[in-house]
């Protein structure tokens, strides 16, 4: 599955030709570096390794740098695999975003805004307990029961509680490509994509 690597810009609204607002999201989608090419004879699989985002050499060690030397390229901040990849490629070769055409789908990876310890309201959208009459005072937005009594005696695996939210990968699927600019390597996807602004993530197709 062919992709690259990206950075989201932010959110906008277009206009299709219908007349309809969409919410769209701009990504600044490569260009990607290929730094190594994985076989099946050597590594054991097939897939190609693209680089995203210049970086300093004195941040990594030297293996590192001969990596990047290898490839015959800066040293990139992201590395990441796509197999399967549509295109022959070799090493050194650059991916922009004129790898996605107007109008098909792509999936788009990513790690969603970290929020922190959250209840059960926020965290799973519980509505809250009960009313506010009847001696109660302080249990809202409280989960309630959790389990049964003496049988089974223990609460199940999975259950709905409070806890950390967020900062998770999270994969969107079949959004569609609105626009593609080559110019600025901007790709206009419709709808939204898991991440702050300026967080990496992978598109692919």
């Amino acid at each position: 599955m062919s992709g690259l690597i990206g950075k989201k810009i932010g959110m906008t609204s277009l206009y299709d030709d219908k007349g309809n607002n969409l919410a769209c999201t701009i990504i600044e989608a490569g260009p990607c570096v290929v730094t190594q090419i994985k076989n099946k004879d050597k590594d054991g699989y097939d897939s190609i390794q693209l680089g995203f985002i210049d970086k300093k050499e004195n941040k990594f060690n030297k293996a590192e740098i001969g990596h990047f030397k290898n490839a015959k390229t800066s040293p990139k901040q992201n590395l990441i695999e796509f197999k399967n990849f549509e295109n022959e490629l070799n090493v050194g070769d650059v991916v922009n975003v004129e790898h996605f055409i107007e109008g098909e789908f792509v999936d788009v990876s990513g790690t969603s805004k970290g929020k922190g310890f959250q209840g059960v309201v926020k965290r799973h959208g519980f509505a809250g307990v009960g009313q506010s009459t009847h001696g109660q005072h302080n249990r809202l937005r409280a989960p309630g029961s959790i389990g049964a009594a003496s049988y089974p005696a223990r609460v199940f695996k999975g259950m709905r509680m409070a806890g950390q939210m967020g900062n998770e990968k999270v994969t969107v699927q079949n959004l569609k490509v609105i626009k593609v600019v080559p110019e600025k390597n901007l790709l206009v996807l419709k709808g939204c994509v898991p991440g702050h602004k300026n967080s990496i993530v992978t598109i692919r197709k």
